[in-house]
């Protein structure tokens, strides 16, 4: 069986007017549904920091790369 929540008036308020807006029939599916939106918010986020890291590790020779192009840029031969 499952196990109870304490749910306070308010949240209870909340989750009723979602249930209506959504069309959402039982409380414990809104609480999933918000469940899977902040799993997806964290695997974002932690996505995010990934590609920041790996931006990071990457930018030096990224610079590098990019000046030894420069001297043969055909914009500068304009």
């Amino acid at each position: 069986m499952g196990r109870p929540l304490m749910i306070q008036e308010e949240d209870e308020r909340r989750i009723e007017t979602l249930k209506r807006k959504l069309g959402i029939q039982r409380k414990v599916d809104v609480l999933r549904a918000g469940i899977d939106l902040l799993e997806k918010e964290a695997e974002r986020r932690e996505r995010i920091r990934r590609w920041k890291r790996s931006a990071a590790l990457v930018a030096r020779t990224s610079r590098e790369v990019n000046a030894e192009f420069q001297p043969h840029s055909r914009m500068k031969r304009i």
